[in-house]
């Protein structure tokens, strides 16, 4: 089978990887300590406290079965804001910790495959309400923004990394999640990528409700250009890289009142 074949390609699909695969050469298997579940931060570094949002009282939150039925991808946005409490909510129900079991795992918003959960979320802050413009890092431990780089226009640097989708660069903000795969590896070795790609979808799907209790919309983007992505973002393209965005700002409509 030729490695860039489409056989290939669907085998990763299947769980016939599985069948294949020594699962004594793990990491796991031989002893060694998982990785942390959250990438470090500088002790100095800037960090944001974000507001509590575990109880909806704050958005006029739709029903289940209303905001599944209204999903769709939106590329248009209005020039509002979002706020902070709003994006604390998304946030929240993204990749959120409900509870902290020990120091390497927590029970998150979203499922992740034997609780490992490989992504971290980067922000491209366009227009939040108390934010400058910046790149910004999700800690989910500790429900903070950590602030990552001041970058000159960077709009238009999203929308070019976003290989010239605009909308990444007119919304709001601009969700980049990353993986560091050595997390998921130490328990799957190479069975772990195909549930990586897994769990990347069961996020951003609750993103897309989550914008719907927020009167926002989102749309995902799987085209980029890796490197300039992984370049603005601050992260090495090996150990840890961009796999998945989705651009959110409130709906066209949402200036008027």
């Amino acid at each position: 089978m030729q490695p860039n074949s489409i056989d290939s390609g669907r085998a990763f699909l299947k769980d016939s990887i599985r069948r294949t695969i020594d699962f004594s050469g793990t990491e796991q298997s031989r002893g060694i300590p998982p990785p942390a579940p959250e990438k470090p931060f500088e002790p100095g570094a800037k960090r944001i406290d974000l507001p509590d949002c575990t109880t909806s009282g704050h958005f006029s939150c739709k029903g289940l079965a209303s905001a599944i039925s209204n999903r769709e991808s939106c590329r248009s946005y209005s020039g509002a804001a979002i706020s902070l409490e709003e994006l604390s909510f998304l946030l929240w129900a993204t990749q959120g910790v409900r509870l902290r079991i020990d120091e390497h795992h927590a029970l998150r918003t979203v499922p992740s495959a034997g609780c490992r959960h490989a992504l971290e979320t980067y922000l491209s802050v366009h227009r939040v309400t108390g934010l400058e413009k910046g790149i910004y890092r999700f800690l989910p431990l500790e429900h903070q923004l950590v602030f990552e780089a001041s970058i000159e226009n960077i709009e238009k640097k999203t929308a070019w990394a976003a290989l010239g989708q605009h909308f990444a660069g007119t919304a709001a903000v601009t969700f980049i999640w990353t993986a560091i795969p050595r997390r998921m590896e130490w328990r799957y070795g190479l069975a772990a990528h195909k549930v990586i790609a897994l769990d990347a979808g069961h996020v951003c799907q609750n993103l897309y409700l989550a914008c719907e209790a927020i009167g926002a919309g989102t749309c995902a983007i799987a085209a980029y250009d890796q490197e300039r992505m992984d370049a603005l973002i601050g992260v090495d393209g090996t150990d840890e890289f961009a796999i998945y965005l989705a651009a959110v700002g409130k709906k066209p409509d949402a200036d008027i009142n």
